[in-house]
Formats: C-alpha cells, sequence, structure tokens
C-alpha cells in the first residue's frame, strides 16, 4: 500500500499530501486527471496490475512530462456514480473480474479525488475486452502497459510459478533459522510443540524494502497490550539475509519472529505450558494464548505490509507440529489432544484483512480450537476474539 493507512480511512488531505511527495508513475502507480471515455483502456491499466505486483490508480490527479503528480492538488468534479462506474468497467470488460477498493475522498468546492487499489491476483490472467488480451504493468512511461500474447500466456503462468516457487524458498528459510536458534540453545526439537504463525505475499516477487531498514521497522511496527509484545526492548534482533528477527534471550522461552525484505512475516515458537492438568504436570496448549498470539502476529503483519507498501493477495499459515497427546483448554473445557499436526491455510486480501481482522481471526481460533479437540461455541470465540483486539485498539 502506498499510504501509511487502510484506503478506506484516506480522507482527501491524505491524498493532498501524497502526490506532494512527487513519487511518479510506475510499476504500482498510476495518475489520472478523470475517469477516461475509453472504458477499455482503463480497464487494461486494473487488469495489467492485477496480473503484476498490483497498484493504485489516483483519479483526480494530473502528471507532469516526467511521470509526477503536477501541482494544483485540487481534484475532479464530483461525480456521485463513479464507484458504481469503475464496478460496472471491471464486470464488463475485464473476465475474469478483478476485486478492487474503491475510496471517493470527498474535499472543498465539490472536488474529490478517487483512490482505487488493485491487489495483485491470483486468478491471472484476467483479460480485457473482445479481444480478450492480457496486459501486464511495465512501469514504463512510453509503454505502462504491455500486451502479453497468446502464445506467451504460458509464461505469464510460470512467472507466478517461479514466484510460488519464491515463497516456498523464503519460507522453508525462515524454518531453518528457528531450528538453527534452538541448537544454539541446546534444544532438541524432539517431540516438542511447535507452533507457526506465517504471512507472506502470495506472489513474492521483489525485495519490498531495504533489508537494512528492518531493525528500525520493526520497532516501528511491533504490537503491545498486557498479555504479550511482539518485539520486547529486551529481545535482541538478529541481522538475517534479506531480514531480521526478534529473537527470546529469556530463559525457558523459545520464540522467534522474522521479518523478511520481500513481505514474509513469521513467528515461531515452542508451544504449551506446563500445568496441573487432572492432577499431574502436563504441557497444556491453552486456546486463550493462542487466541493472545494470533492477535499480535495479525495486527503486526498488517503493520508491516503497509509499511513496506505492500497491498496484494496474502498467504497466512497457522502451524502447529508435535500435538498429539498434549492437553488443551478454553476456560473449563479440557481435551486430550489427538492430532499429530494441525494445518490451516487461507488466502487472503490485504483489504479485506485491514477490515475483516476480527472475523478472520474468529474463524481461525474456532477451527484451531476444533482440531485441539475443543468444539469452542461461536460466542465464546467471538467474546475472546473482542476483548483481546480491544485491549491493543
Amino acid at each position: 500500500m502506498l499510504f501509511n493507512k487502510p484506503i478506506n480511512d484516506l480522507t482527501f488531505q491524505d491524498v493532498v499530501d501524497f502526490c506532494k511527495r512527487g513519487i511518479p508513475e510506475g510499476k504500482q502507480l498510476d495518475y489520472k486527471y478523470c475517469l477516461p471515455k475509453n472504458k477499455e483502456k482503463f480497464a487494461k491499466t486494473i487488469a495489467s496490475f492485477a496480473n503484476a505486483l498490483g497498484g493504485t490508480i489516483i483519479i483526480g490527479v494530473q502528471d507532469d512530462k516526467d511521470d509526477k503528480p503536477a501541482p494544483p492538488f485540487t481534484g475532479m468534479p464530483y461525480h456521485e456514480k463513479i464507484r458504481s462506474t469503475i464496478e460496472d468497467i471491471i464486470q464488463v470488460y475485464i473476465d475474469p473480474i478483478v476485486f478492487v477498493d474503491i475510496n471517493t475522498c470527498i474535499g472543498p468546492n465539490n472536488r474529490m479525488f478517487v483512490v482505487v487499489n488493485i491487489p495483485q491476483s491470483n486468478l491471472t490472467p484476467h483479460l480485457v475486452g473482445k479481444s480478450k488480451r492480457a496486459y501486464v504493468r511495465t512501469g514504463q512511461s512510453s509503454r505502462p502497459e504491455a500486451i502479453v500474447h497468446p502464445e506467451r500466456l504460458p509464461w505469464l503462468l510460470d512467472h507466478r510459478q517461479k514466484s510460488e516457487r519464491l515463497r516456498h524458498i523464503l519460507y522453508d528459510k525462515a524454518e531453518s533459522h528457528f531450528e538453527n536458534y534452538l541448537k544454539l540453545k541446546n534444544t532438541e526439537l524432539a517431540n516438542l510443540p511447535v507452533c507457526t504463525l506465517s504471512v507472506s505475499p502470495f506472489y513474492p516477487e521483489e525485495p519490498l524494502t531495504d533489508y537494512r531498514q528492518i531493525p528500525e521497522i520493526i520497532r516501528e511496527c511491533a504490537t503491545d497490550a498486557w498479555f504479550g509484545h511482539t518485539a520486547p526492548e529486551d529481545y535482541p534482533i538478529q541481522p538475517l539475509q534479506d531480514g531480521a528477527a526478534v529473537i527470546s534471550n529469556q530463559k525457558g522461552v523459545h520464540k522467534m519472529t522474522e521479518f523478511n525484505a520481500y513481505g514474509l512475516l513469521m513467528d515461531k515458537r515452542i508451544a504449551g505450558e506446563i500445568k496441573n492438568f487432572n492432577g499431574h504436570e502436563a504441557r497444556v496448549v491453552s486456546i486463550e494464548k493462542l487466541t493472545q498470539e494470533l492477535i499480535l502476529f495479525l495486527v503486526t503483519a498488517l503493520k508491516y505490509l503497509n509499511h513496506i507498501s505492500f497491498g496484494g493477495t496474502v498467504y497466512f499459515r497457522l502451524k502447529m507440529s508435535n500435538t498429539c497427546a498434549l492437553r488443551a483448554s478454553l476456560g473449563k473445557q479440557k481435551a486430550t489432544v489427538l492430532e499429530a499436526y494441525l494445518r490451516m491455510d487461507r488466502i487472503l486480501n490485504l483489504a479485506q484483512l485491514q477490515d475483516g481482522l476480527c472475523a478472520e481471526a474468529k474463524s481461525i481460533v474456532q477451527e484451531a480450537a476444533w482440531g485441539l479437540g475443543i468444539p469452542a461455541k461461536e460466542a465464546e470465540i467471538t467474546a475472546l476474539v473482542n476483548a483481546y483486539l480491544a485491549e491493543i485498539e
């Protein structure tokens, strides 16, 4: 995302302030003074973003010879039905349709800006018009959108496959960092339960920030609450290739949260606490504690992805290993876990997660509780998630 707040929260002044920064058009940004009369051409711009890295169109801004926004930044005349007009263009000219976020920022003198955020799509290629042509955003001023000819469509799909392979490489590497950390702590993973929370761009392609800035970004994006902290001040930040990790230095606490320049955020920890369970000491996985960790992680992930200006589709995963025979608890409910392995994957639009974080968290917690042997009531999970989110907000 190009702005430091969710698209739906943007104001007219936010867009003015952004334009004053003088950021030129490129692979993920396009300026238009008004909604183009050539509707298919406008659809081509949207589809080209979706087929590439995603991007943002700001309507109501003229650009100069260097493709930078040109003052005065007064917006375009107010257009009551512009949102529905854009949605109609997408439905008529793009197949399959692209799901976008639109915000109309109303200003003084009956003027407005329209911000259209187009996520990187996992339904590519999106074809435009009767000719069913595919376009990709190039970022070149002379040719901002390039046709992908039918014979090159396999290239576009292969491009996506390469991004998927990169995502798996980044994920596996982060996993290995935690294993190495445990070895340095002389801790054998063996049968210890490990909980992993991760979020990454669905199609990572290139670094989204300078890896040298990540320690500073971690401090800015860390989330604090009475029940936990993403990056406690006394935890060291360890530089890693393409990123950095916050590492626990507390005795008996094994936790690592890695931030990667490509947009991957992974939190790994040995799960469970030693508690008295039916008169015996056992390692207990608390649904309350799992919910706390999930909330902290999701809020931090949103801050991080917003900070590094990513606005596309994200891949979320919750994984718990070595869970068989663990004790699970939620309030007075207790159960012995039969599953040896728990995994949940979600493909989410970042804006969708931004606006629906509470609903997604409830869904994840309820499914996790069920997998751990506790059929939690929806009202109980809702109350739990709302309470922890309120502490952060």
